[in-house]
């Protein structure tokens, strides 16, 4: 696949001459590079948030189904 990167000047001539001095494309010097950096990069556990739930025991204050309800709560109306 094709694409565009932007590169330091230095860094792309030293891409270069490190494909001169292998024998290879400057491809290829990219790909392993990429390869070595994401294989080496540390894999961070899946976050997982966890939230208390607490039982009440009264009724709640008003139906949430009912939009006009929790508005005039949610105003101090009702």
């Amino acid at each position: 696949m094709k694409t565009t990167i932007n590169l330091r000047d230095e860094l792309l001539r030293d891409a270069k001459r490190a494909a001169a001095d292998r024998g290879v494309t400057l491809t290829s010097v990219i790909e392993d590079a990429l390869r070595t950096a994401l294989s080496s990069a540390p894999r961070t556990e899946q976050f997982h948030l966890g939230l208390p739930t607490i039982k009440g025991s009264s009724t709640p204050a008003v139906d949430i189904s009912d939009r006009e309800a929790l508005f005039e709560h949610m105003e101090g109306r009702g």
